[in-house]
């Protein structure tokens, strides 16, 4: 369930941010009834821009299977990464 919080509820900063940080997920603040803005801590955006990567990364990859790319097998992939990782 999303937290929604009223626009005069910024004037208690640190009750956003320790709200922030307790629930792990972004607060909408609305104004007039209407959203607003979003308030998260730095975790939550750094796993909300992780997510997305993963999802840019999967339509990619879905992109190439449409186009008829062939697949690498499980061994090449793995060999390609340990690769990658050891330098």
């Amino acid at each position: 369930m999303p937290i929604i919080r009223p626009m005069a509820d910024l004037r208690d900063t640190g009750k956003i941010s320790e709200l922030c940080y307790q629930k792990n997920e972004p607060v909408f603040i609305t104004k007039n009834g209407s959203g607003h803005l979003v308030v998260m801590s730095m975790e939550t955006y750094d796993k909300q821009l992780g997510l997305l990567d993963i999802y840019r990364r999967l339509g990619a990859a879905e992109k190439q299977l449409e186009q008829g790319v062939p697949l690498l097998e499980g061994d090449e992939v793995f060999s390609r990464l340990r690769r990658k990782h050891e330098k």
